[in-house]
């Protein structure tokens, strides 16, 4: 479903990404480890079309989409779940999922709203509330299902269990490990490697902008360069 070949993309003079290469099969959930500054969110950004390249390749569902604006990868199946949530705090709870349809023309927007409140009742509690009065947690369920009503194919989810409480961080993976059942493919980068690793069909690690390991996510669980870089063990 998705494929980067030999991406580059730089902030002015600094080259931040370095050649990287790899892939995403429709239907998987693949995960990129990696520590702070490694490049994670950069290539999130260039995948989404938020960032600019400045030399390689992105194909998605076999059609290159390098010279499409964001938008336009969104109406083709592509939806980012952003570091640190970016809601629309002045904006209701309802209006931040509406928005999430933005690129559609079906008749099923409805239908797919109430399945996102089904799918997070907190949320339909407080439907009506400003979106900057939920807690950190209940943003994260609104940033994901906000992406949700954008029907894509392909989810891109960066760091969300970001300041979550324990009990929280695994409601968002059991969610996350559930988008398989609905058909969904995730790309997921994941400061918590262990959690993101166990529920990945497959994984890389990103290091200063270059990819140097990858794997089965049971792999990368297991290999020792992994365990003693990012699991602590």
């Amino acid at each position: 479903m998705l494929s980067v070949e030999n991406l580059t993309s730089r902030y002015g003079r600094i080259e931040v990404l370095h050649g990287v290469s790899f892939n995403v099969a429709e239907g998987e959930i693949v995960t990129l480890v990696g520590s702070n500054g490694a490049g994670k969110t950069t290539l999130l950004r260039a995948i989404s079309g938020v960032q600019p390249t400045t030399g390689g390749t992105i194909s998605f569902s076999g059609e290159s989409i390098g010279g499409l604006k964001a938008h336009k990868r969104v109406a083709r199946g592509m939806a980012q779940v952003p570091e640190g949530r970016q809601v629309f705090a002045p904006l209701t709870v309802d209006d931040n999922l509406r928005l999430g349809a933005v690129t559609r023309r079906d008749d099923g927007i409805a239908t797919d709203l109430e399945n996102i409140y089904t799918t997070f009742p907190v949320l339909a509690e407080k439907r009506h509330l400003q979106a900057g009065a939920l807690s950190g947690g209940q943003q994260q369920m609104l940033a994901i299902g906000r992406a949700l009503m954008a029907k894509p194919k392909l989810v891109l989810l960066d760091e969300p269990s970001m300041g979550l409480a324990p009990i929280l961080v695994e409601q968002i993976f059991a969610i996350i490990a559930d988008f398989k059942k609905r058909g969904l493919t995730v790309l997921l980068v994941e400061q918590n490697a262990y959690a993101a690793l166990a529920i990945a069909d497959r994984g890389y690690v990103i290091e200063t902008g270059r990819i140097t390991i990858s794997g089965t996510g049971r792999a990368l669980l297991e290999d020792p360069r992994v365990r003693a870089a990012y699991l602590g063990l």
